[in-house]
């Protein structure tokens, strides 16, 4: 069983077809030109995209090669994995309605050849409420998938809840998770990173900075929830210096708190 409250179930259509406005809008500013002053005397350049997905396997996107220059730009790229990459749905009448997702390992390697995307800078979160809708073997299916494609993962409990990267002259390290699931609580506990404690996150980490990748929020509209926005300010405050989100599906601000930099 799913953990979304009664009211996000029900808004959920009605958003899907009229994205809203609505959120918590408060004491957002105008865009900045500068957001780091003064600049820092290292720098990588990370790229982020959003929900990586296929519903029903269709064919891979065109891309603006402008876009594709931009992320083949980068020193990594991160996003997160939102359909399970299997050659066969085991829930193929959900799969083909398109409420459970799936994408083959060659669709998922010819969506990221469109748009620029190296696999070996890229790296994956599989913390997301879609990543069990091919039940416990597709899980494990997509982990082996990502492995034989030579793309890194992040966001599993085995792995822990923080995985260090170094990139470029920086160490990194990214804390993947999720804040919903479509399944019951067994089958995600103990494969799919939920929300944790980030003081404990952050015991030990030996990094140059912390990057935070949640699936939170509530899908299609323009502005996070109080809820999220207070969670943003709770991960600050433990020294996530980076909070890149995703899960909304609609653009959302960019915001500034203390000295950490959040993309809701």
């Amino acid at each position: 069983m799913s953990n979304y409250p009664l009211s996000y179930k029900l808004s959920w259509l009605p958003r899907f077809l009229k994205p809203t406005l609505g959120g918590d809008a408060r004491g957002f500013a105008p865009a900045a030109g500068t957001m780091i002053e003064p600049p820092p005397a290292r720098t990588v350049r990370l790229a982020f995209v959003g929900d990586i997905s296929a519903v029903a396997n269709r064919s891979a996107p065109q891309c603006d090669p402008a876009i594709a220059t931009l992320l083949g730009s980068a020193d990594l790229v991160v996003g997160n994995c939102e359909s399970p990459v299997v050659e066969r749905p085991s829930a193929a009448m959900g799969t083909k309605l398109g409420t459970r997702h799936a994408m083959t390992e060659r669709f998922l390697a010819e969506a990221l050849a469109a748009v620029g995307i190296s696999r070996e800078k890229l790296v994956l979160s599989l913390a997301n409420n879609h990543v069990l809708d091919q039940g416990v073997e597709g899980f494990d299916e997509t982990v082996a998938a990502l492995n034989r494609l030579g793309i890194r993962s992040i966001g599993t409990a085995a792995d822990g809840p923080v995985q260090r990267l170094a990139v470029g002259p920086l160490t990194i390290g990214f804390a993947a998770f999720t804040l919903w699931r479509n399944a019951g609580a067994a089958a995600f506990a103990g494969r799919v990173w939920m929300q944790g404690d980030p003081a404990r996150w952050l015991r030990g980490a030996a990094v140059d900075l912390t990057c935070a990748v949640p699936h939170w929020d509530w899908e299609f509209r323009h502005f996070p929830q109080a809820e999220t926005r207070a969670l943003a300010r709770h991960l600050a405050a433990q020294g996530v210096g980076l909070i890149a989100g995703h899960h909304a599906h609609v653009v959302q601000p960019v915001e500034r708190i203390g000295k950490a930099l959040v993309a809701y």
